[in-house]
């Protein structure tokens, strides 16, 4: 499960970083008639978000997330910040969750 959780946190970063631009380009676009960012970088972040969308739910099925917390994880990278939320949460849900190394029980 550690390779899902690494896959995911890059992704979520990623299109976390691409949304806080694309924000920032819709900005420009309609306050200063510029559109080349959303332009650049639109088509960028919507093909991210599909395989963010394909590694959380593949870590949600790994972890054995409930349907709920998977579908919020999910919806976290249409909003600007919360993808960096998101992957703080889950990193921290995902080792809490897994035996230390070593440790006897």
């Amino acid at each position: 499960m550690n390779n899902a959780l690494v896959r995911f946190r890059i992704i979520a970063w990623i299109v976390g970083v691409l949304l806080v631009v694309l924000t920032v380009g819709t900005v420009l676009k309609y306050a200063a008639d510029e559109e080349t960012i959303v332009a650049l970088v639109g088509p960028a972040h919507g093909f991210l978000y599909m395989a963010y969308l394909v590694l959380a739910a593949d870590l949600a099925r790994r972890a054995k997330f409930k349907l709920g917390f998977t579908l919020l994880v999910l919806l976290a990278g249409t909003v600007p910040f919360l993808s960096f939320v998101a992957e703080r949460v889950v990193t921290r849900r995902v080792q809490s969750a897994r035996p230390l190394v070593g440790s006897a029980v």
